[in-house]
């Protein structure tokens, strides 16, 4: 094993703990093992990008004075003077591979005293920071990426023949609306449009009176291709820079009457919430997976979208939850509910194999756009990812333990994503919340 394989086997190993006493707690989301990114800015500081620690975060663009950086994790550090992670993006997986295993290095217990001297007083406490998008969004494209939830949809519209031909063939996506990308703690305005009940004659506008969620992921593009290149299945995840959540809010009476024959407009581009922390694939290596096993009657990817390293490991091992406040809850000082449960392994197709589809056409990728996995959703009850899927369109409805009951989102409701990934041998690592509270008028 060659000596930098070696370091970055070592900033996972499940033995390793940090001076910083909030990384070594079980239920942290962010231990020594995991150093995401974000972007971060205190009082009047300018915004720039910092790494998450147990409960704080390092200030890297700082700690260049401190001499504590060398060679790609320079570079690397440089980029994190930016108010975006754009340019730390762009410059492929190396750099910030070579940053997360210095900081590694310098945040263990076995650093040693003078480090830690220099570094402790570059540590902002996360209730001191205002956390931000991660970079300024060129693109947005959300994938329908989890094959139960095409089919629970599907069944709804189209009982006999749930799934179009083409799904199991080719990775569907639209593109989405970059400017209303938001992060996690913007309020989401009840977005209006026309909408048509089917017993009605004509269509009203109106606020949206099925205003939904929908649990995905998103992958960030760090290194980008030329227009008219492609990215190959087995090149596209060094594209790749890291995983965040994503909340793809959705209007679904606008989005009925208007998504044919173009598909999602009005009813998708009002708002997409992301969690502000990037969990970079780094971190994520102990938890890859193989793909879905596929039915025996599917077909099998075709050449261009099929590869071995991603067929063995292109799968996260993420458990995936929804959680609901509503406006008496808070009011009655109740927690929090969760509603569902899932797994990112019962996605149909991997983020490699949406990046690889998206330039297959010589589109070209930019460092900062966002891909979207679709709501993930699992076979089992509870494992639905919006409130589409969990109360039939309302039929349905959710009854919360303080009798409350919900078919879409009322006004005043949070809804709160999380993620983690754990296994044995491994450190639990987390990906923080993406939250929004509903707000507007009905």
């Amino acid at each position: 094993m060659s000596d930098s394989l070696a370091a970055f086997h070592a900033t996972l190993d499940p033995s390793r703990r940090s001076w910083v006493e909030s990384a070594n707690e079980t239920d942290t989301d962010f231990p020594i093992q995991n150093l995401p990114f974000c972007v971060f800015s205190r009082e009047t500081e300018s915004p720039r990008v910092g790494v998450a620690i147990g409960d704080q975060i390092v200030d890297v663009f700082a700690a260049i004075s401190c001499d504590v950086f060398t060679g790609d994790a320079l570079e690397a550090a440089r980029a994190c003077g930016e108010a975006t992670m754009n340019t730390l993006m762009s410059l492929g997986r190396a750099p910030s591979r070579a940053l997360r295993i210095q900081l590694s290095d310098w945040l263990s217990v076995d650093a040693a005293d003078a480090m830690r001297a220099r570094l402790e007083p570059l540590l902002v406490p996360m209730h001191e920071a205002r956390l931000l998008l991660p970079a300024t969004v060129g693109d947005y494209t959300d994938f329908y990426a989890s094959v139960h939830h095409a089919t629970n949809v599907g069944r709804m519209f189209r009982p006999d023949q749930p799934l179009l031909p083409n799904y199991k063939w080719v990775p569907i996506g639209y593109h989405g609306r970059a400017s209303s990308v938001v992060v996690s703690g913007t309020p989401v305005k009840r977005p209006a449009g026309q909408r048509k009940a089917p017993t009605e004659d004509t269509p009203t506008v109106g606020p949206s009176r099925s205003l939904d969620y929908e649990l995905e992921l998103g992958a960030w593009v760090g290194k980008g291709n030329t227009l008219g290149d492609t990215i190959s299945i087995d090149e596209a995840e060094a594209h790749l820079f890291g995983v965040c959540l994503l909340n793809d809010w959705s209007a679904r009476d606008l989005q009925s009457w208007e998504y044919q024959p173009l598909g999602p407009f009005l009813a998708k581009n009002f708002a997409s919430t992301v969690s502000p922390f990037v969990v970079t694939f780094d971190a994520l290596e102990p938890f890859r997976a193989p793909l879905a096993p596929r039915a025996a009657s599917d077909p099998e990817p075709l050449p261009y979208l099929s590869g071995e390293r991603d067929l063995a490991g292109g799968g996260l091992g993420l458990t995936l939850e929804v959680w609901l406040r509503t406006a008496r809850m808070r009011d009655e000082g109740h927690d929090a509910v969760r509603i569902s449960r899932g797994s990112s392994l019962d996605l149909y197709w991997s983020f490699a194999q949406m990046l690889t589809h998206h330039a297959s056409n010589g589109c070209n990728m930019r460092a900062g756009d966002l891909i979207g996995s679709g709501t993930v959703s699992g076979p089992l009850p509870g494992s639905q990812g919006c409130l589409l899927e969990i109360t039939k369109r309302a039929a349905e409805p959710i009854v919360l333990p303080n009798g409350e009951s919900r078919g879409f989102l009322e006004n005043s409701d949070e809804v709160v994503l999380r993620a983690f990934a754990e296994r044995e041998g491994a450190v639990r690592i987390g990906f923080g919340a993406c939250a929004g509270v509903v707000v507007g008028k009905v």
